[in-house]
């Protein structure tokens, strides 16, 4: 491994290379302040958190001998908390107390929403992380067992419309559940239509028959946006998530649909952790690298991974922003991506890729 010297550091040429013609151009940053930094850094924590591993280590051999001494024996709960509390591994309790925070993200703070972790490594892998902030129910129903493949509702190649009724049945029973309507089933709705002058909105459903409903709850409609004169997405919020109905009377989809409704897309994993330590070892020189230059893709809204799938060449990147009117005519966006969280190598684990003075 080629290395370099950075002060008192020896550091991998692949890395060093990442770090000053990639990672810092760009930010008020030199190379030489990063390394001075960095360095100081490291004379200021390794003998920290070299303190913390070797106290780790001392406990664990205490809770072994502890075991080996009681093998046999029938488990005396009390006994051992209060072993554990003699050597400093439980500590007693403290008197209630708050903690305040600030600028935390929504996505951590208020909304309840799933979670993904991939590996970093693998660029397609943590893209398809960072845009799982939206998904397609109707792809998600259509591609999996969760509707039975039945004779003639199986998945083909080409669409199958027995199939796709299938979904959109399930589709309109989630949409009662989650944006119910006034004495109707999104079922019966022949056409979504808004209504209103100017910028002001309101939502208002058509049924099979020439009637017409709204939402139980109006507020649950939030947004929409228009292709010229025409609607193309409606957007709704249940329980902090969106979801997003669009049309397009262009695509077969949207032509069997009683409603025209070709897509419901729906608000999924709000967060992502981009794992550096699980799902991979990210410890060498050039695993190190490799993460960074995904993470620092990500960062920069650039990251490219290109691949085949059967027979098509894909190119995949970072979605974009979501753009809606509201109701009342402003405009609003919406983050098109996961709110991406890092977990990093466990600082048990100790790397070649830099050696500080002492080698």
């Amino acid at each position: 491994m080629g290395r370099v010297q950075k002060g008192g550091l020896q550091v991998a040429e692949v890395l060093s290379n990442f770090i000053e013609q990639e990672a810092l151009p760009g930010i008020a940053v030199d190379a030489e302040c990063f390394w001075q930094g960095f360095e100081k850094l490291i004379n200021e924590l390794m003998p920290k958190n070299k303190a913390l591993l070797e106290k780790r280590d001392q406990l664990q051999q205490q809770i072994d001998n502890w075991h080996l001494e009681h093998k046999g024996e029938h488990h005396d709960a009390e006994a051992y908390k209060a072993f554990l509390e003699q050597i400093g591994y439980l500590l007693p309790e403290v008197n209630d107390f708050q903690v305040t925070t600030a600028n935390v993200d929504p996505e951590i703070a208020e909304i309840a929403g799933p979670q993904l972790v991939v590996p970093v490594n693998n660029a397609r892998y943590a893209l398809n992380a960072a845009n799982a902030r939206w998904g397609s129910i109707y792809d998600a129903l259509y591609g999996t067992d969760v509707i039975e493949e039945t004779p003639g509702y199986e998945r083909d190649i080409c669409f199958n419309p027995s199939r796709g009724e299938k979904v959109f049945e399930y589709v309109n029973s989630f949409l009662d559940q989650s944006i119910p309507l006034n004495g109707a089933r999104h079922a019966d709705v022949r056409e979504y239509r808004l209504l209103g002058e100017g910028a002001s909105k309101v939502l208002e459903c058509q049924l099979e028959g020439g009637a017409t409903t709204g939402l139980v709850d109006p507020s649950a409609f939030v947004g929409y946006r228009m292709n010229d004169d025409v609607i193309a997405v409606l957007l709704f919020k249940h329980h902090g998530l969106h979801i997003e109905m669009q049309f397009d009377l262009n695509t077969p989809i949207c032509q069997k649909h009683a409603a025209s409704v070709c897509d419901v897309i729906l608000e999924s994993a709000v967060t992502s952790i981009q794992d550096c330590e699980d799902s991979v070892a990210a410890v060498d020189a050039e695993d190190k690298v490799g993460v960074y230059r995904n993470w620092l893709g990500l960062m920069q809204g650039n990251l490219l991974a290109k691949f085949k799938k059967g027979y098509r060449k894909v190119e995949r990147t970072m979605d974009p922003d979501r753009e809606y009117l509201a109701p009342n005519g402003e405009a609003f966006t919406l983050p098109g991506r996961s709110l991406l969280l890092v977990r990093n190598v466990g600082h048990l684990m100790t790397s070649d890729a830099i050696l500080n003075a002492d080698g």
